[in-house]
C-alpha cells in the first residue's frame, strides 16, 4: 500500500488597524510537472470578501491572484495537500546519445526554448575562481553533474536564513554558507556558465522517519517533518528536467514537491 503524506501550511498576518492590500499573487500550488503525484490540493484565503483568478505563468507554474476591494485587519492563507510518497529511482531516466558526454550541444530544436535558462549573470571573482576548479575534460554527463552537486554541498555550509531575497553567488562563495535558496541559485549559475540549461525551483520538502534503522551510514531524520525548500533543475536531452539538491548533494526524489 502506498504511503501518503499530508501537509497543512498556514500563513497568517494580523494588523492593528485596517489596511489596504494590493493584488496578492500566491504560488503555493504544486506545478503540473511535479514528478511526485499530488492526490489533492486546496487553497483557502481570507478574508472571504475577495476576487480570485487562477492562472498559469509563462513557465507553466500555477498561481492565484487575489484582489481585496475593502481594507482588512488580517490576511490568511491555508494550504492543504496530500501527496503520494511512493519511492522512485531518481536515476530512472535516459539521456540521448548526443548528451551522454559533456561538453555537448543541445539539439537545434531545443535551443530557442532553453535560451533563457542558459543565460548566466555576470561572473564575479569568487565564482570565476570556483569555475577554474571544475575540470573541462570530456566525461559522462550524469556523473559530471552528480559530482558538481555533491562537491557544492560539501563546500557550502547550510544555514537557516530568515532575511528576504537570495544571496548572490559571490556572497555565498565568499562566506561559504547559505540557505537552500542561496546554494541552489549558485548551482544554477555554475551550470549555466558550463553551458547547461538550468532553472531555480522551490516547493515543499517532506522527510519521513524510516521504518528501519540503517545498518551502515546515517539513518536519516528521527521524526516526520515538512518545510519549504529550494533546489535546481538541469535539462538533459532525452531525460528532460532533472532535479539536483545542492543542500543534500543528492538528486531530488519523491520528497521534493
Amino acid at each position: 500500500m502506498a504511503i501518503t503524506a499530508s501537509i497543512h501550511h498556514l500563513t497568517h498576518y494580523k494588523y492593528d488597524r485596517p489596511v489596504s492590500l494590493g493584488p496578492q499573487l500566491i504560488r503555493l500550488r504544486p506545478a503540473p510537472h511535479s514528478r511526485t503525484r499530488v492526490i489533492s490540493h486546496s487553497l483557502k484565503v481570507g478574508p472571504e470578501q475577495h476576487f480570485v483568478s487562477h492562472q498559469q505563468d509563462p513557465y507553466g507554474n500555477w498561481l492565484a491572484r487575489y484582489v481585496f476591494p475593502e481594507p482588512v485587519t488580517e490576511f490568511k492563507i491555508e494550504v492543504d495537500l496530500v501527496a503520494d510518497m511512493t519511492v522512485y529511482n531518481p536515476f530512472d531516466f535516459f539521456v540521448d546519445e548526443e548528451g551522454e558526454t559533456w561538453p555537448f550541444e543541445y539539439p537545434e530544436e531545443f535551443r530557442n526554448d532553453l535560451q533563457i535558462y542558459r543565460q548566466p549573470e555576470p561572473v564575479g571573482p569568487h565564482l570565476a575562481d570556483y569555475m577554474k576548479t571544475i575540470p573541462r575534460d570530456p566525461v559522462n554527463t550524469v556523473n559530471f553533474l552528480v559530482d558538481i552537486n555533491a562537491k557544492l554541498a560539501k563546500h557550502i555550509d547550510y544555514i537557516v536564513r530568515m532575511e528576504p531575497g537570495v544571496q548572490t553567488p559571490e556572497e555565498t562563495l565568499q562566506h561559504r554558507r547559505g540557505s537552500c535558496r542561496d546554494t541552489s541559485w549558485l548551482l544554477v549559475q555554475i551550470l549555466r556558465n558550463l553551458g547547461f540549461a538550468a532553472r531555480f525551483c522551490s516547493g515543499y520538502l517532506i522527510q519521513l522517519k524510516p521504518d528501519l534503522q540503517a545498518l551502515d551510514g546515517p539513518s536519516g531524520t528521527d521524526h516526520d517533518f515538512t518545510d519549504l525548500h529550494a533546489w535546481c533543475e538541469v535539462f538533459l536531452p532525452g531525460a528532460g528536467w532533472i532535479g539536483l539538491d545542492p543542500t543534500s548533494g543528492l538528486l531530488t526524489g519523491e520528497s521534493h514537491i
